[in-house]
């Protein structure tokens, strides 16, 4: 296996792990890990995606913002989606933050105006505010979708319900954190796991006269839509709404070089004590908002603002154990079983050690003293070892050459470098229980199947009963075995009924995602889906005759390269993987892919890129073209609708070919008036 197919897999399960926590946080306001761990793994997915560029066309990460709204209340679709921000947390990471919206916009020394304001650990939640009229508040949810939470957002009185002033627009919507303050908290804490907790439980009172017994307060500190947009920038936005009545953080600051980023870090970082609420950072957007506009965002965060987090914690433990666990994917992961000890007032008792490579470089061993750190991983990871403290009668660890099923591992091979990779892993797919079991938790996850009542635990409860052991089992359970199982009465055993009906429809990029072909996240899905249009047409894949003359087609696609193309090849390879897939598939109804935005500029059109552009990035002129219903293609062939020719240094073999193909060739200038800019 390559060093990229490893690094592809690390990542992966950084991202479900990240998932999995996201709806302890943002639905139960009731985190399993602390806000340092949690922060720390959005971090090493972060740095996964910054020293691999070929992450980024996976989008693995794209939706990870939420949870899905709960029952309690009624859902309500955002007027504009509530992403999530990216982390920052040094120096380093805001320089590559300032110099990635700088290369985006294809900015020469041109300086960049920030608002800074301190990140408060509470409840998003947004108002809206119809000619001045409070008619909707909305929780956070899954970003997309939030629960209407109106009438008890109400029962804050410091946010105004009705709002006077002059030019105010027609539709207004802001958006804060609610929270309690420290001392408040002090007086209730006896029912509440944290402040956050006792938010977050608050808001989600069915009885509005509950809710007013806590103390809520809030920060407004964004908007979603305005109509009409009155603002030019941040900072005018903040001020002009203090005056209507709304409470923002007095801390909040106009910043304008990285030396006062990390001064104003610093100074906050210095007095978060003293605060009378909880913060982990500081969040820096650009100012203006016309470059927030033209910045936009990526698959769950905006490009125009940042959370620069505060430092993590360590500790220092003793190594009782170490065990291996095995991935969906066959990578087998060894865990140290630590004593326990409090980091950041979380006890922890593992520590993730990575893969094999990492364990012989740190030379870690059973019964060595160590510091951990909060790496966000429901464990944390192992930073080094003490020396000084090793017992003399240590014994190096051997790594077992064997998966828990008893099958052999291996080390795949780097194709280009002949290197060794240094995750360990079992290829016997399906055949394995290890990985069966870890492919079915993946298939119900939120953004596969998305199947309530349907977690990780009951899929392992399922499995050793043997309830389920293949996916299709899932649609043909026998509710009986289950009905006198503890925790499972009559009223949960109905959700699920209806949870597992549900999920029977499904879109194709959804289903394609599900089934866990290796290296095809959630993007890779789309531009499948988008290539194939139907399940028929994808189920041609397991045919040989058929599945080599598609693969040679999929290269053309923008986003789709060697590494997903070889996976997709071994995976359709087994006729063990076809047969489940198949069985599968004759359970559910597949919606067709819907193209997005049919009446934009490029609908149905397929463009590529050549050449450097003087007004705009290539990841510009990408994202442009999406978000007006059109293609971008990796490669010129006859499927090529468009060629658009940079002033700067395009490529005349591409130029010419393009010619020999009649395909059309337009100009920058040309490209300019096309977006009416």
């Amino acid at each position: 296996m390559n060093q990229k197919l490893k690094v592809i897999d690390i990542y992966r399960k950084k991202i479900n792990l990240l998932k999995k926590h996201n709806k302890s946080y943002f639905d139960n306001d009731n985190p399993t890990i602390s806000d340092s761990e949690y922060d720390s793994l959005k971090k090493e997915i972060f740095n996964l995606e910054k020293n691999n560029d070929y992450l980024k066309k996976l989008n693995l990460s794209k939706k990870i913002i939420g949870s899905p709204p709960s029952n309690k209340f009624k859902k309500v679709k955002h007027l504009k989606p509530m992403l999530s921000l990216s982390n920052a947390f040094d120096k380093k990471d805001m320089n590559d933050f300032v110099s990635k919206i700088n290369n985006f916009l294809n900015f020469k020394n041109q300086n960049i105006e920030f608002s800074s304001e301190p990140k408060i650990d509470g409840i998003s939640a947004t108002l809206i505010y119809e000619n001045g009229v409070l008619t909707k508040g909305l929780s956070r949810g899954d970003g997309a979708t939030g629960e209407d939470i109106l009438e008890n957002l109400k029962t804050i009185n410091t946010i105004p319900k009705k709002i006077k002033g002059n030019n105010l627009p027609s539709l207004l919507e802001i958006r804060g954190e609610i929270y309690i303050g420290k001392k408040d908290f002090n007086n209730i804490k006896g029912n509440f796991a944290n402040p956050r907790n006792a938010a977050g439980g608050s808001l989600r009172q069915k009885n509005p006269k509950e809710t007013s017994k806590i103390p809520l307060k809030y920060f407004a500190y964004g908007f979603g839509v305005i109509e009409p947009m009155i603002f030019n920038t941040q900072k005018e936005f903040l001020s002009k709404i203090k005056s209507w009545g709304f409470l923002i953080n007095p801390l909040s600051k106009i910043v304008n070089s990285l030396d006062e980023i990390e001064i104003q870090h610093q100074y906050i970082d210095s007095i978060k004590s003293s605060l009378d609420y909880d913060i982990d950072g500081l969040v820096y957007k650009v100012n203006d908002l016309k470059l927030q506009l033209r910045l936009g965002n990526t698959s769950n965060s905006p490009r125009w603002a940042i959370a620069y987090k505060f430092s993590a914690e360590k500790a220092v433990t003793k190594i009782k154990d170490i065990v291996i666990q095995v991935g969906r994917t066959g990578a087998i992961t060894p865990v140290a079983k630590v004593e326990p000890v409090t980091v950041g007032g979380v006890v922890v008792s593992n520590a993730t050690l990575h893969n094999e490579d990492e364990i012989n470089r740190k030379d870690i061993r059973i019964g060595d003293t160590v510091k951990i750190q909060r790496a966000g991983d429901v464990i944390p990871q192992v930073v080094s070892v003490d020396f000084s403290k090793r017992n003399h009668n240590s014994k190096k660890y051997i790594f077992p050459n064997k998966c828990l099923c008893g099958g052999a591992t291996h080390k795949e091979i780097n194709k280009s470098t002949k290197k060794e990779d240094a995750v360990r892993r079992c290829f016997k797919g399906y055949d394995c229980n290890y990985i069966a079991r870890e492919k079915l938790k993946h298939l119900v996850s939120k953004d596969a199947f998305n199947i309530d009542g349907l977690g990780k635990k009951v899929i392992d409860q399922f499995w050793d009963l043997k309830i389920i052991r293949e996916p299709s089992d899932i649609f043909t359970i026998n509710y009986n075995k289950i009905q006198n199982l503890e925790g499972w009465g009559k009223l949960s055993i109905d959700n699920l009924k209806k949870a597992i009906e549900k999920s029977k429809i499904i879109e194709l990029d959804r289903f394609i995602f599900s089934v866990g072909i290796r290296h095809i996240g959630q993007e890779n899905a789309k531009i499948l889906a988008g290539f194939f249009q139907s399940i028929e047409k994808f189920s041609k894949l397991f045919e040989k005759n058929d599945r080599k003359k598609i693969l040679k087609h999929l290269i053309d696609l923008d986003g789709i390269g060697e590494i997903q193309i070889e996976s997709i090849n071994n995976f359709c390879s087994s006729d063990k993987n076809i047969n489940i897939i198949e069985q599968l598939i004759d359970k559910l109804k597949i919606n067709n892919f819907k193209t997005r935005n049919k009446k934009g500029k490029f609908s149905n059109k397929t463009l590529m890129f050549t050449g450097g552009f003087d007004k705009m990035s290539r990841s510009e002129a990408k994202s442009l073209v999406e978000n007006n219903g059109g293609k971008v293609l990796g490669s010129i062939s006859k499927k090529l609708n468009i060629l658009v020719v940079g002033n700067s240094k395009p490529t005349k073999k591409k130029v010419d070919l393009a010619k020999q193909l009649n395909i059309k060739i337009v100009k920058e200038n040309e490209w300019y008036k096309i977006l009416d800019l």
